[in-house]
């Protein structure tokens, strides 16, 4: 395998990573005011993502996977809303462990990811126009 077929195999794989990235940000970003279908149930968890390096046989070279999609441990906002039909026996609902500030900055550098990833296989793809053209002449 030539190298730009390996930068293009790696770039690709970081691309479907970043994607799937992007996927758990937005879910999270959308159950962020959620709260439980039943009084003192808890709301929607934050789902998190974690990568892991595994080595591409066939590139030679190490590209990167995902390890697993899991859940945030941290402790649910509590509001006191006596009128919430979420509210539990003291007034109190549970919402989601979801900061939407911090997964705006997640979903800003996956997409910066993604990108990078997608500019690596333009230069790539050019790399390979331009050495087409010298050929031809």
């Amino acid at each position: 395998m030539d190298p730009l077929q390996i930068s293009t195999r790696l770039a690709s794989a970081g691309m479907e990573a970043q994607s799937l990235r992007l996927r758990v940000v937005a879910e999270n970003i959308a159950n962020a005011q959620s709260t439980a279908a039943e009084p003192g149930a808890d709301p929607y968890q934050r789902k998190t993502i974690t990568f892991r390096t595994e080595l591409d046989r066939a590139a030679g070279a190490a590209g990167v996977k995902v390890r697993e999609i899991g859940t945030d441990k941290s402790a649910f906002r509590v509001e006191h809303d006596p009128g919430n039909p979420a509210a539990d026996a003291n007034g109190d609902v549970k919402f989601p462990n979801v900061n939407v500030l911090i997964e705006m900055a997640d979903m800003r550098e996956a997409n910066r990811s993604y990108e990078a990833n997608l500019q690596m296989i333009k230069q790539a793809r050019a790399l390979v126009a331009s050495v087409i053209d010298l050929l031809k002449t």
